[in-house]
C-alpha cells in the first residue's frame, strides 16, 4: 500500500475541520497535518517492512543508512499517533527491525562486515545487511539508532509479547555499546573506526549533534564513559555573537537539531548553560533566528534568499563545479554540510526546507512561515507527494535545468526523520514525553551535570 495516497485525501479533510475551528493554534496548523502525513508515507513506503534496513535516500538507489533506520523506529509510533499504522503493525516493524540488527552480529565476519563491539557501520547493503563502500563504524549514526529504539522501547510499554520482546532488544541493543573503547585513550571520543586503519584522528569537539552521543554514553549501565568527557567536550564550545544573538556557535543547523528530537532541553541546564543563564533550546532558538537573519541581509547575494526563504545544513545541491551565475563567479557543491555561523560560513545558494522544519519547536513563528512559503513559491517543484525534496538552489540557472534553478530528486532519510520528530514534538511532544522517563538519559544527564526543570520533577515524583 502507498501511504502517499493518504496523505493526500486527508489534508483535505483536516483543512476543512481546521476551517471551523476559531483561531487555530499554530501546532494544530492544517498544513503541518499535510507535512507531517506526508512525511511519514516517506518512511512506510521505503523502509522494508522485514528487515526495517531504511535507505539513506529515495528514489535513486542506495545502501541502508542506519542513521535513517533510527529515524525510521522513531517514525513508526508517530504513525500510529496520526492514524497510519495501526498499533500491532507498528510493533511488528519494530520488532522485525531490532530483531534483523541482532541477529547481524552473529555473522561470520562480523568485525569487518556489520558490527563491532556494539557498534554498526554506517551504510549497510539492502538486502543483506552488510558493509557498504568500505565505510566506518559510526558511533554517532549507532547513537541514532540506539535513540529510536529506546524511543519505541518507551512507547510499547503493553505486556504484549511483541512489546515485551520489542523492550528485551532495545536494551540489549544499547547495553552492548563499548563507548570507552572508543575513546581510545583520548578525552573526547573518536569519530569511527575502520579495521583497515584503525580509529579516525578527528574526536567529537565543538558543539554538534554529538551532545546525544555523550550522553548515551554517559548514561551506559554497562560501558560508562568517565564524568570528565563533559567538560572536556564543553571546554571545546565556541561562544560569539552572530547577527545579534549570542549562542554556542555551530554553522550547520543539523548540530543544533539532532540531540534535540530525542531529549528535551527546554529549562534543564549544564555547569556551561548556567553560566550563561540559559538551555540549549534557547541556543538552538538562536542558532534559528540568525540563520534566518543571514538570509535576509544575504551578503553574497544569493536568489530568493529572504525572512520565508532559508536554511542552511548539511543537505544535497546541484553540482561539484563552478559557473558565472548573474555575473558572478560562483562555486556549487553536491552534497555538503552547508551553514553559516560567526567562524565558519559555507554557503553556496542550497537551501534545505528541513533546516527550517527541524527547528520549528524552537522558533516556530519563523519557521512555519517558511515552509508555507517554500511550498507555495516552487510548488511542485520542490512539494511533493513525499513532502519537501530534501533541497534547492534557485540561484544554479542552466540551459538543463528549470527557470526556477536547481531542485533535488531525492528525500534523504536523515533529513525527511529530523524534520518528522521535532515536528511532532512541537505539536504533542510525544518523543520528548516518552524520553523523559527513560532511566538511562536521565542518568547521562545527571553524569553530565544537568539538573532543573523536569529532571528535577522527575526526582520529586519518584
Amino acid at each position: 500500500m502507498k501511504y502517499f495516497i493518504i496523505g493526500i485525501l486527508i489534508p483535505f479533510y483536516a483543512v476543512m475541520g481546521f476551517e471551523r475551528a476559531p483561531k487555530p493554534l499554530p501546532a494544530q496548523d492544517a498544513f503541518l497535518d499535510t507535512l507531517e502525513l506526508r512525511t511519514l508515507a516517506y518512511f512506510l513506503d521505503t523502509t522494508p517492512i522485514a528487515t526495517g534496513l531504511a535507505p539513506d535516500r529515495y528514489p535513486s538507489k542506495s545502501p541502508c543508512s542506519i542513521a535513517a533506520v533510527g529515524f525510521a523506529l522513531t517514525a513508526f509510533p508517530i504513525a500510529v499517533e496520526r492514524g497510519l499504522l495501526s498499533r500491532q503493525q507498528a510493533a511488528q516493524r519494530v520488532l522485525n527491525t531490532l530483531q534483523f540488527f541482532d541477529q547481524l552480529r552473529l555473522h561470520p565476519q562480523a568485525m569487518s562486515t556489520t558490527w563491532h563491539r556494539g557498534f554498526y557501520y554506517h551504510f549497510l547493503k539492502i538486502p543483506s545487511g552488510e558493509r557498504e563502500w568500505s565505510c566506518e563504524l559510526s558511533n554517532i549514526d549507532t547513537a541514532i539508532l540506539i535513540l529510536g529504539a529506546l524511543f519505541c522501547q518507551g512507547y510499547f510499554n503493553d505486556a504484549h509479547a511483541v512489546e515485551q520482546n520489542i523492550r528485551t532488544l532495545a536494551d540489549s541493543l544499547y547495553f552492548r555499546a563499548d563507548w570507552n573503547w572508543f575513546m581510545n585513550g583520548r578525552t573526547t571520543m573518536s569519530m569511527g573506526w575502520r579495521p583497515e586503519e584503525g580509529f579516525n584522528n578527528t574526536t567529537w569537539t565543538g558543539y554538534m549533534e554529538s551532545m546525544m552521543l555523550y550522553i548515551l554514553g554517559l548514561g551506559s549501565p554497562t560501558h560508562p564513559l568517565p564524568e570528565s568527557v563533559w567538560p572536556a567536550w564543553c571546554s571545546t564550545y565556541l561562544w560569539a555573537e552572530y547577527y545579534d544573538h549570542e549562542f554556542i556557535s555551530f554553522g550547520p543547523l543539523f548540530g543544533h537539531q539532532f540531540s534535540h528530537v530525542w531529549i528535551d532541553f527546554r529549562g534543564i541546564q549544564d555547569d556551561y548553560m548556567r553560566e550563561k543563564g540559559m538551555d540549549y533550546f534557547e541556543n538552538s532558538r538562536r542558532a534559528t533566528l540568525s540563520q534566518q537573519a543571514y538570509a535576509i541581509h544575504n551578503p553574497q547575494g544569493f536568489r530568493d534568499y529572504g525572512a520565508n526563504i532559508w536554511g542552511f545544513t548539511a543537505c544535497d545541491g546541484p553540482a561539484d563545479i563552478t559557473l558565472e551565475m548573474d555575473g558572478v563567479k560562483r562555486q556549487f557543491h553536491t552534497y555538503a554540510a552547508r551553514g553559516v555561523s560567526c567562524d565558519w560560513v559555507n554557503d553556496d545558494g542550497t537551501i534545505a526546507p528541513y533546516a527550517a522544519g527541524a527547528s520549528i519547536p524552537f522558533a516556530p513563528e519563523i519557521c512555519l512561515p517558511a515552509l508555507k512559503a517554500m511550498r507555495q513559491r516552487y510548488g511542485t517543484y520542490l512539494w511533493t507527494p513525499y513532502g519537501f525534496l530534501d533541497a534547492f538552489n534557485p540561484t544554479f540557472r542552466t540551459e538543463k535545468t528549470t527557470p526556477m534553478g536547481w531542485f533535488d530528486k531525492d528525500y534523504l532519510g536523515i533529513d525527511q526523520g529530523p524534520m518528522l520528530a521535532m515536528i511532532e514534538n512541537y505539536r504533542s511532544g510525544l518523543i520528548w514525553k516518552i524520553m523523559r522517563r527513560n532511566p538511562h538519559i536521565i542518568r547521562g544527564l545527571k553524569r553530565a551535570g544537568f539538573s532543573g526543570g523536569w529532571l528535577d520533577e522527575f526526582d520529586k515524583e519518584h
